[in-house]
């Protein structure tokens, strides 16, 4: 990472409340064409995430703590705050001497945006705004969060603007709300009495997938871009007698999660639409 902060763009995708399970079977059945193009060997790594909810979650990412490989460590991490006696500091580790990944990087040069999505993001209260707070610059709108149909489609088109004069390099973050509930419009067919379910929490990522590839395009416009592409926790339907997340369940813990660089001007994937 010590060779890649300040060379690259870095882009930080969460797909909130994604579940490792209904990940790792669309891309293995072919039905995330546009995210296996750039997928570490066309698959997502099974990991556990350092929080069972949304803030919890990027609260720990936003400070270093990415969500942990599922097996054995130790496992360096890609980006460290100063912290004595880390067993996860490593020679390739970016230490950044700040409370904060984005306070870090842009004491690095990088300008810090936020592109928020469900409502820890929604600075419409002080909880709200605590997040987005982290970063220079962060955007939120009702037509980002989880109630709306193409709320992935606008965050990008907000991207887009956010970045269009960007001469600095760039942190992103861009917190995906299509895969939280309510999810069930993404399903052909279903409607609000059908109620979310596994299957169209599955249709709301290939929703994702099916325009991913023009924010791929948008962050390499200028310069190669590292990327990192993860769930910040899953969620339950029913498992067990769960319903949601803030829960200490394996669907909640393990998430998918990918990091890759993308070439600059990567071209965009087809939408399918």
């Amino acid at each position: 990472m010590n060779t890649v902060v300040g060379s690259h763009d870095i882009l930080l995708v969460t797909l909130d409340t994604l579940r490792y399970d209904v990940a790792a079977e669309l891309a293995e059945a072919g039905r995330l064409p546009n995210l296996a193009r750039v997928l570490p060997g066309g698959r997502w790594e099974r990991r556990h995430s350092p929080g069972n909810f949304t803030y919890a979650a990027h609260a720990a990412m936003l400070a270093g703590f990415l969500p942990t490989p599922a097996e054995p460590g130790p496992h360096p991490r890609p980006f460290a705050a100063v912290f004595p006696g880390s067993e996860t500091t490593a020679s390739g580790t970016w230490v950044f001497d700040a409370p904060d990944l984005p306070s870090g990087l842009a004491a690095a040069g990088y300008h810090t945006v936020c592109v928020g999505g469900v409502g820890f993001f929604n600075k419409l209260t002080p909880l709200g705004s605590t997040l987005p707070g982290l970063f220079a610059e962060s955007h939120w709108a009702p037509e980002f969060g989880v109630t709306s149909e193409r709320s992935f489609e606008r965050q990008i088109d907000c991207a887009e603007r956010a970045l269009r004069d960007a001469g600095r390099p760039v942190f992103l973050l861009l917190n995906v709300s299509a895969l939280h509930q309510p999810n069930w419009f993404h399903l052909a067919g279903a409607t609000r009495e059908h109620g979310d379910t596994r299957e169209s929490h599955a249709a709301a990522l290939e929703y994702v997938d099916r325009h991913v590839g023009r924010l791929f395009a948008l962050m390499t416009a200028r310069r190669p871009c590292f990327a990192i592409v993860c769930s910040d926790h899953g969620t339950a339907y029913g498992e067990d007698g769960h319903t949601g997340h803030r829960i200490g369940h394996e669907v909640v813990w393990t998430v998918p999660y990918a990091e890759f660089v993308l070439d600059r001007a990567t071209p965009p994937a087809p939408t399918g639409e």
